[in-house]
Formats: C-alpha cells, sequence, structure tokens
C-alpha cells in the first residue's frame, strides 16, 4: 500500500481504535492485487529468462503498448515478434524487470508499477549490459492483472559498440 493509504488507515485507528471496514476492506484487497502484480512480474522474468514468447504475451492486455529503450513502439503481437527475433538473434539474452514500486487503486482496477530494469547478451564476443527505469500500468482483466501499457529508458550501458549510437 502506498504511503497516503498507511496515513488513512493510521488516522483512521486513531480516531476510532479500528479500522473502517471498508477502508481495511480496501487496504486488503490492494495488497493481494500488488502481491498478484508482482507474481505476475516474476512469470513475466521467468518467461523471458525460458525464452517463451507466448507465456510472455500471456502477460499482456489485448490491447498491450510498450516503449523499449530505444524508442521502437509495439503492440501487442508485435512485440511477440520481436522477443522472438531477439530470442533467436541473442540465443543468451536476458531481461528482468524488478518493481521498486506497484501502487493499486482497486476501484478502478488499475495499478502503476515502477522499477528499474536490467538486459544482457552477447554480441561480437562482448558482454552487452544496459539498464534504467521502467513503468508499467496494470488493469484487471477478466479477474486477471494484465500488463496494458509498458515503457522503458536507458539509464546505463557497457560492453561494447552497442552502447555507443542509439540503435
Amino acid at each position: 500500500m502506498h504511503r497516503s493509504g498507511l496515513v488513512l488507515l493510521a488516522s483512521v485507528l486513531l480516531l476510532t481504535g479500528r479500522p473502517s471496514t471498508g477502508l481495511a476492506q480496501r487496504y486488503a484487497a490492494e495488497r493481494r492485487a500488488e502481491q498478484e502484480i508482482r507474481a505476475a512480474r516474476a512469470r513475466s522474468n521467468r518467461a523471458i529468462a525460458a525464452h517463451d514468447t507466448a507465456a510472455l504475451a500471456a502477460g499482456w492486455a489485448p490491447d498491450f503498448h510498450v516503449v523499449t529503450s530505444v524508442s521502437q513502439q509495439a503492440g501487442r503481437d508485435e512485440n511477440a515478434l520481436a522477443f522472438g527475433r531477439q530470442f533467436v538473434d541473442r540465443p543468451d539474452v536476458i531481461y528482468v524487470r524488478t518493481p521498486d514500486s506497484v501502487r493499486v487503486w482497486t476501484p478502478w482496477g488499475m495499478a502503476a508499477e515502477y522499477g528499474h530494469w536490467r538486459g544482457k547478451w552477447t554480441s561480437d564476443g562482448r558482454t552487452i549490459e544496459i539498464g534504467g527505469p521502467y513503468f508499467a500500468k496494470w488493469q484487471t482483466t477478466g479477474g486477471r492483472w494484465l500488463i496494458l501499457a509498458e515503457i522503458f529508458s536507458p539509464g546505463w550501458c557497457r560492453g561494447g559498440a552497442y552502447c555507443e549510437t542509439r540503435p
């Protein structure tokens, strides 16, 4: 739960000595949703590690949209194909997205995930490592939390010519 929710819950407890039923239910729902989103992100990371584009795309909403670290934009199917090409062109590629915070708004079934990402692969015998911040917008669809949009920005890169000019 984000700070404002905790402050509100603490205020209710101080004033009444017990949590408001509605507030306690909302807090519990937000905690469950955050856990579900973090579990979905872990599944996404495992799918990338396994180079499983079907499992990866299963976590995206039908109208998913991504802006990559090199500012390419793609929808769900196009992004799955792009990952498939990377898995062939870079057999050792790995990306890991690590949530720093997840803020859930249960009344609308939406959430914001802020985090950092890292990528690694071999090119021309050199290890390329890259990473930076990302943002993901989640929504509930059919009772599941799915990613509606992701935006990745580069923050650092090292290891070879790939890092010297924008691809």
